[in-house]
Protein backbone atom coordinates (compact mmCIF):
# COMPACT_ATOMS: atom_id res chain seq x y z
CA UNK A 1 0.00 0.00 0.00
CA UNK A 2 1.52 3.42 -1.11
CA UNK A 3 1.34 5.97 1.05
CA UNK A 4 0.70 9.46 -0.01
CA UNK A 5 1.85 12.65 2.38
CA UNK A 6 -0.90 15.57 1.83
CA UNK A 7 0.77 18.78 0.73
CA UNK A 8 0.55 21.94 2.91
CA UNK A 9 -2.53 23.99 2.42
CA UNK A 10 -1.59 26.91 0.39
CA UNK A 11 -1.28 30.38 2.66
CA UNK A 12 -4.76 32.05 2.38
CA UNK A 13 -4.02 36.12 2.47
CA UNK A 14 -6.14 37.53 4.78
CA UNK A 15 -9.73 38.93 4.05
CA UNK A 16 -9.72 42.84 2.93
CA UNK A 17 -11.65 44.90 4.88
CA UNK A 18 -13.11 48.24 3.61
CA UNK A 19 -12.40 49.34 7.56
CA UNK A 20 -8.52 48.45 6.85
CA UNK A 21 -7.10 49.53 3.52
CA UNK A 22 -3.65 48.71 2.74
CA UNK A 23 -0.78 51.14 3.15
CA UNK A 24 2.38 51.24 1.75
CA UNK A 25 5.09 52.29 4.46
CA UNK A 26 5.37 56.19 3.01
CA UNK A 27 1.39 56.71 2.94
CA UNK A 28 1.42 55.47 6.43
CA UNK A 29 4.10 57.77 7.73
CA UNK A 30 1.69 60.12 5.34
CA UNK A 31 -1.56 59.26 6.83
CA UNK A 32 0.23 59.62 10.35
CA UNK A 33 1.40 63.08 9.28
CA UNK A 34 -1.81 64.24 8.24
CA UNK A 35 -4.15 63.75 11.38
CA UNK A 36 -0.79 64.91 13.52
CA UNK A 37 0.30 61.54 14.92
CA UNK A 38 4.07 61.32 15.96
CA UNK A 39 6.78 58.54 17.06
CA UNK A 40 6.35 57.28 20.63
CA UNK A 41 9.13 58.82 22.37
CA UNK A 42 10.26 60.74 19.14
CA UNK A 43 12.59 63.82 20.36
CA UNK A 44 10.98 66.93 20.04
CA UNK A 45 12.79 69.72 18.39
CA UNK A 46 15.04 71.82 20.74
CA UNK A 47 13.25 75.06 21.77
CA UNK A 48 10.20 72.38 22.38
CA UNK A 49 12.03 70.42 24.51
CA UNK A 50 13.28 73.61 26.58
CA UNK A 51 9.57 74.48 26.68
CA UNK A 52 8.72 71.24 28.24
CA UNK A 53 11.68 71.41 30.46
CA UNK A 54 10.30 74.76 31.83
CA UNK A 55 7.03 72.73 32.12
CA UNK A 56 8.81 70.71 34.78
CA UNK A 57 11.07 72.71 36.64
CA UNK A 58 8.50 72.64 39.58
CA UNK A 59 9.34 68.64 39.51
CA UNK A 60 13.12 68.93 38.89
CA UNK A 61 12.92 71.41 42.23
CA UNK A 62 10.87 68.79 43.98
CA UNK A 63 13.52 65.90 42.61
CA UNK A 64 16.53 67.53 43.78
CA UNK A 65 14.69 68.39 47.13
CA UNK A 66 14.19 64.98 47.70
CA UNK A 67 16.88 63.43 46.92
CA UNK A 68 18.96 65.69 49.02
CA UNK A 69 16.47 64.54 51.86
CA UNK A 70 16.89 60.86 51.58
CA UNK A 71 20.27 60.93 50.86
CA UNK A 72 20.96 60.29 54.86
CA UNK A 73 18.12 59.60 56.02
CA UNK A 74 18.98 56.49 57.36
CA UNK A 75 22.04 58.11 59.22
CA UNK A 76 21.67 59.02 63.02
CA UNK A 77 23.10 62.42 62.36
CA UNK A 78 21.32 63.11 59.31
CA UNK A 79 21.78 66.10 57.30
CA UNK A 80 24.60 67.24 59.50
CA UNK A 81 26.44 64.93 57.26
CA UNK A 82 26.59 67.17 54.09
CA UNK A 83 28.59 69.71 56.25
CA UNK A 84 30.24 66.86 57.78
CA UNK A 85 31.63 64.71 55.03
CA UNK A 86 33.65 67.53 53.14
CA UNK A 87 35.00 69.15 57.01
CA UNK A 88 36.04 65.66 57.61
CA UNK A 89 37.96 65.42 53.70
CA UNK A 90 39.40 68.86 54.41
CA UNK A 91 40.97 67.78 58.12
CA UNK A 92 42.75 64.47 56.65
CA UNK A 93 44.23 66.69 53.60
CA UNK A 94 45.04 69.36 55.99
CA UNK A 95 47.44 66.84 58.11
CA UNK A 96 48.39 64.88 54.99
CA UNK A 97 49.34 67.50 52.39
CA UNK A 98 49.65 70.72 54.79
CA UNK A 99 51.74 69.31 57.52
CA UNK A 100 53.19 66.11 56.27
CA UNK A 101 54.26 66.70 52.53
CA UNK A 102 54.13 70.52 53.97
CA UNK A 103 52.78 72.25 51.35
CA UNK A 104 51.08 74.98 53.33
CA UNK A 105 54.79 76.78 53.35
CA UNK A 106 54.58 79.84 51.91
CA UNK A 107 50.28 80.07 51.24
CA UNK A 108 49.07 82.56 54.07
CA UNK A 109 45.62 81.65 55.61
CA UNK A 110 46.31 78.00 55.08
CA UNK A 111 43.26 76.71 56.18
CA UNK A 112 40.48 78.81 54.47
CA UNK A 113 42.46 78.06 51.25
CA UNK A 114 42.11 74.91 51.90
CA UNK A 115 38.89 74.33 52.95
CA UNK A 116 37.62 76.72 50.57
CA UNK A 117 39.50 74.42 47.94
CA UNK A 118 37.64 71.60 49.47
CA UNK A 119 34.44 72.68 49.36
CA UNK A 120 34.41 73.76 45.81
CA UNK A 121 35.59 70.77 44.33
CA UNK A 122 33.51 68.76 46.33
CA UNK A 123 30.51 70.33 44.46
CA UNK A 124 31.91 69.61 40.92
CA UNK A 125 33.02 66.22 41.77
CA UNK A 126 29.90 65.15 43.15
CA UNK A 127 27.74 66.73 40.64
CA UNK A 128 30.05 64.70 37.84
CA UNK A 129 29.66 61.52 39.43
CA UNK A 130 25.58 61.96 40.18
CA UNK A 131 25.26 62.74 36.38
CA UNK A 132 26.99 58.93 35.67
CA UNK A 133 23.87 57.87 37.54
CA UNK A 134 20.79 59.77 35.97
CA UNK A 135 19.60 57.77 33.49
CA UNK A 136 21.13 54.72 34.67
CA UNK A 137 19.83 54.86 38.28
CA UNK A 138 16.52 55.42 36.91
CA UNK A 139 15.63 53.11 34.37
CA UNK A 140 12.44 52.38 36.00
CA UNK A 141 11.58 55.72 35.96
CA UNK A 142 12.46 56.64 32.75
CA UNK A 143 10.79 53.52 30.86
CA UNK A 144 7.52 54.42 33.15
CA UNK A 145 7.18 58.53 32.50
CA UNK A 146 6.88 60.23 29.82
CA UNK A 147 9.04 63.57 30.32
CA UNK A 148 12.21 65.32 29.41
CA UNK A 149 15.22 63.04 30.60
CA UNK A 150 17.14 66.07 31.05
CA UNK A 151 14.89 66.85 33.87
CA UNK A 152 17.19 63.72 35.84
CA UNK A 153 20.70 64.88 35.32
CA UNK A 154 19.50 68.86 36.01
CA UNK A 155 17.74 67.50 38.77
CA UNK A 156 21.08 66.16 40.34
CA UNK A 157 22.98 68.98 39.89
CA UNK A 158 20.76 71.08 41.57
CA UNK A 159 20.58 68.65 44.73
CA UNK A 160 24.97 69.25 44.74
CA UNK A 161 24.04 73.30 44.68
CA UNK A 162 22.04 72.72 47.18
CA UNK A 163 24.07 70.66 49.29
CA UNK A 164 27.05 72.96 48.87
CA UNK A 165 24.83 76.37 50.53
CA UNK A 166 24.34 74.02 53.42
CA UNK A 167 28.06 73.29 53.17
CA UNK A 168 28.66 77.34 52.89
CA UNK A 169 27.34 78.03 56.43
CA UNK A 170 30.33 75.67 57.70
CA UNK A 171 32.67 77.47 55.27
CA UNK A 172 31.86 81.12 56.17
CA UNK A 173 32.23 80.25 59.65
CA UNK A 174 35.88 78.87 59.02
CA UNK A 175 36.48 82.11 57.73
CA UNK A 176 35.51 84.27 60.64
CA UNK A 177 37.40 81.83 62.85
CA UNK A 178 40.57 82.33 61.21
CA UNK A 179 39.79 85.63 60.20
CA UNK A 180 38.41 86.00 56.88
CA UNK A 181 35.60 89.00 57.71
CA UNK A 182 33.29 89.94 55.18
CA UNK A 183 33.88 92.35 52.77
CA UNK A 184 32.33 93.85 49.42
CA UNK A 185 34.42 90.67 47.38
CA UNK A 186 32.17 88.41 49.29
CA UNK A 187 29.97 89.33 46.73
CA UNK A 188 31.87 88.06 43.92
CA UNK A 189 31.06 84.19 44.90
CA UNK A 190 27.59 84.59 43.50
CA UNK A 191 28.50 84.77 39.75
CA UNK A 192 31.63 82.45 40.34
CA UNK A 193 28.69 79.83 41.98
CA UNK A 194 27.04 80.34 39.01
CA UNK A 195 29.13 79.62 36.14
CA UNK A 196 30.27 76.87 38.27
CA UNK A 197 26.76 75.51 38.88
CA UNK A 198 25.96 75.57 34.51
CA UNK A 199 29.58 73.91 34.14
CA UNK A 200 28.80 71.10 36.68
CA UNK A 201 25.30 70.91 34.70
CA UNK A 202 26.62 70.60 31.19
CA UNK A 203 29.44 67.68 32.24
CA UNK A 204 26.75 66.09 34.35
CA UNK A 205 24.40 65.96 30.80
CA UNK A 206 27.41 64.33 28.82
CA UNK A 207 28.49 61.82 31.77
CA UNK A 208 24.54 60.71 31.77
CA UNK A 209 24.17 60.68 28.31
CA UNK A 210 27.88 58.30 27.82
CA UNK A 211 26.81 56.25 31.24
CA UNK A 212 23.04 55.33 30.24
CA UNK A 213 24.91 53.10 27.67
CA UNK A 214 28.63 52.50 29.05
CA UNK A 215 27.99 51.75 32.59
CA UNK A 216 31.73 50.87 32.66
CA UNK A 217 32.22 54.43 32.78
CA UNK A 218 30.75 55.03 36.46
CA UNK A 219 33.58 52.94 37.22
CA UNK A 220 36.16 54.92 36.00
CA UNK A 221 34.65 58.17 37.14
CA UNK A 222 36.22 58.30 40.65
CA UNK A 223 39.82 57.41 39.22
CA UNK A 224 39.90 60.34 36.82
CA UNK A 225 38.12 62.69 39.24
CA UNK A 226 40.78 62.17 41.82
CA UNK A 227 43.63 62.77 38.83
CA UNK A 228 41.63 66.26 38.11
CA UNK A 229 41.68 67.25 41.79
CA UNK A 230 45.36 66.50 42.32
CA UNK A 231 45.93 68.73 39.26
CA UNK A 232 43.37 71.70 40.39
CA UNK A 233 45.17 73.11 43.15
CA UNK A 234 42.93 72.06 46.07
CA UNK A 235 45.65 71.44 48.05
CA UNK A 236 48.23 73.43 47.52
CA UNK A 237 48.80 76.47 45.68
CA UNK A 238 49.44 76.22 41.75
CA UNK A 239 50.85 79.95 41.58
CA UNK A 240 53.90 78.93 43.90
CA UNK A 241 54.40 75.50 42.38
CA UNK A 242 54.46 76.63 38.85
CA UNK A 243 56.61 79.63 39.77
CA UNK A 244 60.00 79.84 37.77
CA UNK A 245 60.68 77.11 34.97
CA UNK A 246 60.25 73.53 36.45
CA UNK A 247 57.47 73.25 34.27
CA UNK A 248 56.93 74.01 30.44
CA UNK A 249 54.85 76.30 29.13
CA UNK A 250 51.93 74.40 27.94
CA UNK A 251 51.45 72.24 31.28
CA UNK A 252 51.50 75.73 33.01
CA UNK A 253 48.79 77.05 29.91
CA UNK A 254 46.61 74.01 30.91
CA UNK A 255 46.69 74.51 34.76
CA UNK A 256 45.90 77.54 34.30
CA UNK A 257 42.63 77.46 31.98
CA UNK A 258 41.88 74.25 33.97
CA UNK A 259 38.00 74.92 34.94
CA UNK A 260 37.83 73.27 38.34
CA UNK A 261 40.95 75.40 39.31
CA UNK A 262 39.81 78.80 37.71
CA UNK A 263 36.67 77.98 39.54
CA UNK A 264 38.59 77.42 43.30
CA UNK A 265 40.48 80.23 42.48
CA UNK A 266 37.94 83.08 41.91
CA UNK A 267 36.63 81.39 44.99
CA UNK A 268 39.36 82.12 46.88
CA UNK A 269 39.80 85.48 45.50
CA UNK A 270 36.33 86.44 47.05
CA UNK A 271 36.65 85.31 50.03
CA UNK A 272 40.58 85.01 51.47
CA UNK A 273 41.74 88.36 51.81
CA UNK A 274 45.45 87.49 50.93
CA UNK A 275 44.49 86.03 47.25
CA UNK A 276 44.89 88.48 45.61
CA UNK A 277 44.27 89.26 42.11
CA UNK A 278 47.96 88.82 40.87
CA UNK A 279 47.21 84.93 41.73
CA UNK A 280 44.71 84.59 39.16
CA UNK A 281 45.71 83.62 36.03
CA UNK A 282 44.94 85.84 32.98
CA UNK A 283 41.20 86.86 31.97
CA UNK A 284 40.46 84.38 34.63
CA UNK A 285 36.44 85.75 34.27
CA UNK A 286 36.47 85.36 30.44
CA UNK A 287 37.76 81.64 30.89
CA UNK A 288 35.38 81.04 33.51
CA UNK A 289 32.14 82.58 31.55
CA UNK A 290 33.43 80.09 28.29
CA UNK A 291 33.91 77.04 30.33
CA UNK A 292 30.57 77.67 31.47
CA UNK A 293 28.75 78.56 28.02
CA UNK A 294 30.86 76.17 26.00
CA UNK A 295 30.20 73.17 28.30
CA UNK A 296 26.04 73.77 30.04
CA UNK A 297 24.58 74.49 26.38
CA UNK A 298 27.33 71.64 24.75
CA UNK A 299 26.15 69.38 27.18
CA UNK A 300 22.46 70.21 27.01
CA UNK A 301 22.74 70.02 22.96
CA UNK A 302 24.83 66.56 23.56
CA UNK A 303 22.67 65.28 25.48
CA UNK A 304 19.35 66.47 23.82
CA UNK A 305 20.12 64.52 20.65
CA UNK A 306 19.92 61.27 22.50
CA UNK A 307 16.71 62.08 23.82
CA UNK A 308 14.65 59.02 22.03
CA UNK A 309 17.11 56.26 23.06
CA UNK A 310 17.41 56.88 26.73
CA UNK A 311 16.10 53.54 28.72
CA UNK A 312 15.90 51.30 25.83
CA UNK A 313 17.83 47.99 26.10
Amino acid sequence: MVSQTAAPPAPVDPPSSPLLPAYGPGELAALAARHGLTVSGARPSLGEYIRQLWGRRHFITAFATAKLTAQYSQAKLGQIWQIMTPLLNATVYYFIFGVLMNTKHGVPDYVPFLVTGVFIWTFTASSITAGTRAISGNTGLVRALHFPRASLPIALALQQLQQLLFSLGALFVILLVFGQYPRPSWLLAIPALALQALFNTGVSMVMARLASKTPDIAQLTPFVLRTWMYASGVMWSLDTLLTGDRVPHWVLLALECNPAAVYIDLMRYALIDSFTGAQLPPHVWAVATGWALVCGIGGFVYFWKAEERYGRG
